[in-house]
């Protein structure tokens, strides 16, 4: 490819439907996109950025168990989508020389699911079982034992042929990650010798990890490139690079020798991400409260009004929204503040116009 000025084109893209088909990477939540999000993955603590004091007590919890010989405590990492928990769970099984054998709570249905998983675990190997808190009571409870005493009932048969059978399992450790941790039971949480949970990044981590990531995409990403980048990604990881990724598509179609500021600028901005780092569907929420300020609306009105689920809004989008202090929920509903106001170009005391003005 020849090489333009850096002064980037953002036509070149419906200019040119080939480059538009062939120059970036596969769709997002492809399998090409999968397998470059999982290559930017840190693969040590010393290669994972941010998160010091959750790093600081791992570093020693590794060391202690690997010193005695013996199967770490039970982990259970709890924080908002995208912060690094999967990726933890993934540095713990290398840091202790084991596997890692992953599933999610929403595949244990049923004891029996749980079961062949368990009794396959090798001495100190590491169970990740990724949204944790939708394991349904039964297979929950029935990991109570497991997780003690490394050993399990299996009743076998049923009525007056049922027998119990017990098993007895390796030391393995369990790791948890959660988005809910108030919806895991107390016996359930108790369980976990070390729970920690993630923050959101400030904005000198993420430019830290978008060097990285920029390094291993053989990307040039300049400084302020990467600090603009950073202050728009919600304090994500996943965010940040996810960003970084359609810029480095935006540079390549356009023939930008390097991401600088102004290809950043202008990519975010066609990708609808604002200064605030609020995206189509925030603003829309906003809007939805930004018509009649002054009453607290409710979060299924506004699941309703902005056609998305109430889980998504309250686990995805709120959380990015009441940090920025653009709203505040009250005990009769969700109100946008004056701070939110400003963010949709309105005056504090002014209505939005139209649903999504």
């Amino acid at each position: 490819m020849s090489l333009r000025p850096r002064v980037f084109d953002p036509t070149a893209l419906e200019a040119d439907p080939e480059a538009r088909s062939t120059g970036g990477s596969a769709g997002a939540g492809g399998p090409a996109e999968r397998d470059l999000e999982a290559g930017l993955r840190p693969q040590s603590l010393t290669e994972f950025v941010g998160q010091e004091r959750l790093l600081s007590n791992l570093r020693v919890a590794i060391q202690a168990a690997r010193a005695r010989s013996e199967a770490l405590d039970h982990v259970l990492f709890s924080g908002p989508p995208g912060l690094g928990k999967t990726s933890l769970a993934r540095i713990l099984a290398h840091e202790l020389g084991t596997r890692l054998v992953p599933t999610s709570g929403p595949a244990l249905e049923r004891p029996r699911d749980l079961v062949g998983i368990l009794t396959q675990l090798e001495r100190g190997d590491v169970l990740f079982v990724d949204e944790v808190h939708r394991i349904p009571a039964p297979v929950e409870e029935f990991l109570y034992s497991a997780m003690e005493d490394f050993s399990v009932d299996f009743t076998i048969d049923q009525g007056p042929h049922a027998r119990v059978v017990p098993l007895q399992l390796a030391p393995f450790t369990l790791v948890g990650a959660t988005t809910r941790e108030g919806l895991l039971s107390a016996p359930f949480r108790a369980r976990f010798g070390i729970a920690e949970r993630l923050v959101p990044y400030p904005a000198e981590d993420l430019v830290r990890i978008l060097a990285r990531s920029a390094s291993i995409l053989g990307t040039e990403l300049l400084p302020e490139a990467a600090q603009l980048i950073a202050e728009r990604s919600r304090g994500t990881p996943r965010i940040a690079n996810r960003f970084l990724r359609r810029v480095r598509d935006f540079a390549e179609v356009g023939g930008a020798r390097a991401v600088d500021v102004q290809l950043a600028r202008e990519t975010l901005a066609r990708l609808g991400v604002d200064q605030h780092g609020l995206e189509e569907l925030d603003r829309r929420i906003l809007s939805v409260m930004a018509q009649n300020p002054d009453a607290p609306v409710g979060l299924k009105t506004i699941a309703a009004a902005v056609g998305e689920s109430e889980d998504t809004i309250e686990e995805v989008f709120e959380p990015h929204l009441l940090r920025c202090g653009f709203l505040q929920r009250t005990a009769r509903g969700r109100q946008v503040t004056p701070r939110g106001l400003e963010a949709l170009g309105l005056e504090p005391g002014a209505r939005a116009r139209g649903l999504f003005a």
